[in-house]
Formats: C-alpha cells, sequence, structure tokens
C-alpha cells in the first residue's frame, strides 16, 4: 500500500493582545516550552519557539492532517490558559485574534530556524510591526494595514 509522504514547514507568529509587552523574560521561556508541547501533543513537529514581550514565532512541520487554523487555535487557546493558571500576571492574558503563516522550503529552514533563534537580537534594530510589514511584503500577500495587528 502506498503512503502519504510531506514536508510542510510553517513559521506562524502570534501577537499579545493589544500588543502589550505581557511576555515577561522570567517565565517567556516556559511559555515557549510550554507551546512546544502543545504542538508535540497535537502530532506535529516542533522546531523552534521564540519571540519576545509583545510577539511569539514558532517554526514547524505541519502534517497535512492537521489544518493550521486548528492548530493556532489550540496553541493560543491552551498557552493563555497556560498563563493564566500559571498567574503570571495580575490580570487576565490574551492573545489577539488572528496570525501570520508562512510556508517555507527545507532548503530556508537553517536561516528561518537563526531568525527566530535571534529574537532578542533582532528586534533590538527592527519594529514589530516593520518587520511583520516586511514578511508580508516578502511573501507578496495582500494586506489592508487596518486589518493588521493592533499596533
Amino acid at each position: 500500500m502506498a503512503g502519504s509522504f510531506t514536508q510542510i514547514h510553517i513559521q506562524i507568529v502570534i501577537v499579545v493582545s493589544g500588543r502589550n509587552s505581557h511576555l515577561m523574560p522570567e517565565w517567556r521561556q516556559d511559555v515557549f516550552k510550554y507551546i512546544s508541547g502543545i504542538i508535540k501533543q497535537k502530532g506535529q513537529k516542533s522546531l523552534i519557539v521564540n519571540g519576545v514581550s509583545d510577539h511569539v514565532h514558532i517554526l514547524l512541520g505541519l502534517k497535512p492532517s492537521m489544518r493550521l487554523s486548528d492548530l493556532v487555535r489550540d496553541i493560543k487557546n491552551n498557552s493563555s490558559k497556560y498563563i493564566n493558571e500559571q498567574v503570571y500576571l495580575p490580570f487576565k492574558f490574551k492573545w489577539q485574534k488572528g496570525y501570520g503563516a508562512f510556508s517555507y522550503s527545507q532548503s530556508q529552514i537553517d536561516r528561518v530556524f537563526r531568525y527566530v533563534q535571534n529574537q532578542e537580537k533582532h528586534h533590538a534594530d527592527k519594529s514589530f510591526k516593520d518587520e511583520y510589514i516586511e514578511i508580508l511584503e516578502k511573501f507578496n500577500v495582500d494586506y489592508d494595514e487596518k486589518f493588521l495587528f493592533d499596533w
């Protein structure tokens, strides 16, 4: 019997509600590990999860048996629940609606991995808004700025 074989790499970008800087350095890595665990629990391949105080980049291998929108929903729902249960913040944590998702070939994975890995350094020189619009334009995504994340 013939099998199905795929290699689909996706970078996902999710943003804290209001683009507030709520992902504190002292517990941020715990949240990234938790997100990686969600991805693995869903049968997908987590390559790297990293970000800064107001947004997160996720690079993963996606099996076609899982809808990307369902995976992102589960990541956002479960990670916000985790953050709130840990009482990391004195208020309810939420992610913004929407997300970005961009596909990459196998030959690009090392470069994207390093890009996600170096988010702190990267954002010392570039704002999230500039970064995100640059990604949208690189991928020729039609967008209306009023429908992008809250800046």
